[in-house]
């Protein structure tokens, strides 16, 4: 490790947040040394609880954030949030919608807020968003809160990132749990029908009951239905009830260290296949390269299959 490096590691640890939000930008760009600043500051990760929440368009997941987050630190604990934006077409920044509402705890240090854009990723996350939340979690926080772009049916890689996901619903929008329970619904640990003061909530309810009844967990974790007002604060302490008694579980039952396992399963294989087609491209796919196999392909001089086989090979030896 070089000296910059470890004192860069160092000042992260100490809870530094320029030098938190230097790494985070050095992450989101993927600079030179970000990967170096990642493999030193991991053995030191992995004591935050990573909390997921995520959620439709409009559910109010950002002020459902900002009045969980303000419960969390009546118990001192310190936060990290990301909040995972959609791209601005113009500049290809986070359009910071999440930041603005949150903007009550710029003052408090024991809050680190931070926009990303998904830069074209799909499934509700940035690319880096992991990573990011390694940042954190290596800077000393007790909980990192990820909080996704709205997403739909499938967009759901937060799954496999967060120890505890939150799926938040609210009233009125369509035919609501049967319009999106053929993916979202599934990866709940704990539901939250938000916005709950709106006519409806009893009704959604009903329907997550009825879909847990037809399809209990292998766990045996019954995901609780919570009810919050996120505007006005109602709901959230037994919210937060919610999320420390699915942690106990998470521990008493080894299920936690199962379901990280499985998570690094599946993100060393992207992080694999990311290393990998870099590396392709870097070597053979650059421009002057892509270019005349690609009109050697569309020309039919050769076959799309037999190239490819060909570079595979070429990295094998």
């Amino acid at each position: 490790m070089t000296t910059t490096i470890q004192s860069w590691v160092e000042e992260i640890r100490s809870g530094n947040l320029r030098a938190i939000a230097r790494a985070i930008t050095a992450v989101e760009n993927r600079a030179p040394d970000s990967h170096a600043l990642l493999k030193a500051l991991f053995p030191y990760s992995g004591n935050a609880r990573l909390l997921g929440l995520t959620g439709s368009p409009g559910a109010g997941k950002s002020t459902l954030v900002d009045a969980l987050a303000r419960e969390f630190r009546k118990q001192d604990k310190t936060i990290g949030i990301v909040a995972v934006d959609p791209t601005s077409p113009f500049t290809g920044g986070a359009i910071l919608g999440d930041r603005i509402r949150m903007q009550a705890h710029h003052a408090d240090p024991g809050i680190y807020i931070r926009s990303m854009a998904t830069r074209g990723s799909l499934g509700g996350l940035a690319s880096t968003t992991a990573d990011v939340a390694t940042v954190l979690d290596a800077s000393g926080r007790d909980l990192v809160m990820i909080e996704t772009v709205g997403v739909g049916q499938d967009e759901v890689d937060i799954v496999r990132l967060a120890d505890i996901t939150l799926v938040i619903l609210v009233p009125g929008m369509g035919d609501d749990v049967q319009s999106i329970k053929a993916g979202i619904m599934e990866i709940a640990d704990i539901f939250i029908i938000n916005k709950a003061d709106r006519e409806g909530a009893e009704r959604v309810e009903r329907e997550i009951r009825n879909m847990q009844s037809l399809a209990p967990r292998p766990d045996n974790w019954v995901p609780p239905v919570v009810k919050t007002v996120a505007s006005d604060g109602t709901g959230v302490a037994d919210l937060a009830r919610a999320i420390e008694e699915y942690g106990a579980f998470l521990q008493s039952s080894e299920l936690g260290r199962k379901r990280r396992i499985e998570n690094w399963r599946t993100r060393l294989l992207e992080m694999l296949r990311d290393e990998v087609l870099h590396r392709v491209v870097h070597e053979y796919m650059n421009g002057e390269s892509a270019s005349r196999y690609a009109t050697e392909v569309a020309e039919h001089k050769r076959d799309p299959y037999t190239l490819v086989e060909e570079i595979v090979a070429s990295i094998a030896k």
